[in-house]
This record gives C-alpha cells, sequence and structure tokens, in this order.
C-alpha cells in the first residue's frame, strides 16, 4: 500500500494523492443548524464532491454563537487534515467587526477556497399596506413615519444591516426591530403586527407566492432565478445592490497545493448541470468561482460591508 501512494505521489503530485490516501475523509464543517441555509448548500455540494474525489465527504454542524464556534475550532486544525468549513458574511465579515475577542482572525486564520452561491435579500410588506411598489412605499413610509418599522430576523444579522443602508439611500428614517428568527418575523408581518421586512428571498418567497405577503423589491444586480416576477431596487428607482453568500474556506494549516486543489474540485463540482438545478430547486442562486475570483469577491465585500456594520454602531 505504501508503495503505491508513493507511486500516486509521483505521477499526480502531492495534493492529489492526499485527496486519494486510503480511508481519508473530507469533513465540511458549518456553524448552521441542519436544514438551514448554509446547510442545504454544504450537503449538495459535499454529495457531488464525493462523487468526484472518490473519497467520504461528512458534513458537521457545529452550531452555537452565531457560527463563530465553528470558525474557532476550524481555525486550531492541525496540518494535515482535510477540514473545509462552509461559511456566509456573518462569520467572516459581520462577526469580526462586532466582537472585541472574536477568537479568530478571518484574514489570518483562514484560507479562501470557493464562492459557491449568492443569496439576496428582498424588502416586504404586509397585505394590509397600501402600497404594491417600491416608491409607493417610501411615500407611504415619509408620510407615515409612526410605521417606518423595518423588521428583521436579527438585530445584527445582515438583513439588520441591510435595512440600515436601505433606510439611509432612501431618506427614510426607519426604526429596525430585531426579532429572534425568520418565524416570528414572518408570522407578525403576515398578522399585521409590522408593516415591512427585510429577510433573505428565500426566506419570504414560499409566503409571497401563496399571496401572504408582498415582495417589493430584491437587492440583487438582477432580478432573480427563483423570483423573476419580482423586480430588483434598481430597477424601483434605488441605487442598492446587496447580496449574501456561502463560500468554502481552508484553515491556514493546510497546504497550498492541497487547498487549489479543493478549490478546482469545488469550481467543477459548481459548473455541474445537476449541481446548479438542485441549488436552484432549494431556493440558492449557484457562483461558479476560481480561488482568485472568490478572494477578489471577499475584498469587495467587505469594503462594502465594514463602513455600513462600524457607523451603525451596534454592539452585541
Amino acid at each position: 500500500m505504501r508503495r503505491r501512494d508513493a507511486l500516486i505521489a509521483t505521477l499526480l503530485g502531492p495534493a492529489t494523492a492526499a485527496l486519494h490516501a486510503q480511508g481519508e475523509t473530507l469533513r465540511i464543517v458549518t456553524g448552521f443548524a441542519p436544514g438551514g441555509a448554509t446547510d442545504r448548500v454544504a450537503r449538495i455540494v459535499g454529495e457531488k464532491l464525493q462523487a468526484k474525489l472518490g473519497t467520504t465527504v461528512i458534513v458537521e454542524n457545529r452550531t452555537g454563537a452565531g457560527g463563530r464556534l465553528a470558525a474557532q475550532q476550524v481555525k486550531a486544525t492541525p496540518a494535515g487534515q482535510h477540514v473545509l468549513m462552509l461559511a456566509n458574511p456573518a462569520v467572516l465579515v459581520v462577526a469580526p467587526l462586532v466582537f472585541k475577542d472574536n477568537g479568530y482572525d478571518p484574514e489570518r486564520d483562514f484560507v479562501a477556497v470557493s464562492h459557491v452561491n449568492d443569496y439576496e435579500f428582498a424588502l416586504s410588506v404586509a397585505t394590509a399596506v397600501p402600497v404594491r411598489e417600491l416608491s409607493h412605499l417610501l411615500a407611504w413610509l415619509r408620510a407615515n413615519p409612526d410605521k417606518a418599522n423595518f423588521g428583521v430576523p436579527a438585530t445584527g444579522s445582515l438583513p439588520h444591516f441591510f435595512a440600515l443602508m436601505l433606510a439611509q439611500a432612501a431618506g427614510v428614517k426607519a426604526q429596525v426591530v430585531g426579532y429572534r428568527g425568520s418565524a416570528p418575523l414572518i408570522t407578525d408581518l403576515v398578522g399585521g403586527q409590522i408593516p415591512v421586512s427585510i429577510d433573505t428571498l428565500d426566506t419570504v418567497l414560499p409566503q409571497h407566492q401563496a399571496g401572504k405577503l408582498r415582495i417589493l423589491a430584491t437587492s440583487g444586480a438582477k432580478r432573480s432565478a427563483i423570483a423573476p416576477d419580482v423586480p430588483t431596487f434598481r430597477e424601483s428607482g434605488l441605487n442598492l445592490t446587496a447580496t449574501g453568500w456561502n463560500a468554502f474556506f481552508a484553515p491556514a494549516s493546510m497546504p497550498g497545493p492541497l487547498v487549489q486543489r479543493y478549490a478546482e474540485a469545488i469550481r467543477d463540482v459548481m459548473a455541474d448541470a445537476d449541481t446548479q438545478r438542485k441549488l436552484l430547486a432549494a431556493q440558492m442562486s449557484p457562483v461558479v468561482a476560481t480561488q482568485a475570483q472568490t478572494e477578489a469577491m471577499l475584498k469587495a465585500y467587505r469594503a462594502q460591508w465594514a463602513p455600513v456594520v462600524t457607523q451603525s454602531g451596534y454592539q452585541p
């Protein structure tokens, strides 16, 4: 067996040989619960990676502290272990800005591997709100400032900061109301207890399709493939775009050639038509990106969101 492994290493290179080592398992760690958006992406991509690499791939849900616990554990991974983290901006962008002792440095302790999907934010209103277009909503809010309450699924979440971004761009003085999750927010929105919500598009889309609430605008640069009937903020007259994402990261301890090999494998998986179909069916927008493109996306994303988070003065 050792002679065979040595031959593989000689012919294919050390990174590829490491992927084919006997009994090797790739662990994909996510800091969020099973069934959530990040978990769904991890399982779809993990299944495809298992087939492509010919090795066992398992998804581990290490929940706690809004994903920071998983990041702290992955950061401490010893060299030579096959571990990737699938994370979103809450873990890699927002938390390092608002927590004084975060337990990890996103740029020093992790290496970007591959950007795999985007998600958009949606502005929704209760059916009792007498508007059907964004411009009408903004006029209604200015005429009724006591009703300018924007519900978000959690204080300090990306929808929270996007709500601040939206209020500033629209010139509306809004009060952001944080809930303990999307479920109670949607319940209050459908019930008319709060007039406006900002949440991720995939979360509110089923209620929009059922006629229980109205989505007035989405935050992408173009209309979403999963909600083509809903205009973007730009189409509605407000120059505003913003998205969230999921991306794979390796601990800084992982050798560069192995990181590159995983990046290439994930990119190939994301280019697969069946992978894209499954993500779209799960109401996710798939992304095919190289490692360099992923690094560039992160840099631009931090530049866009860091001022918003910092200027908000938000403290956990």
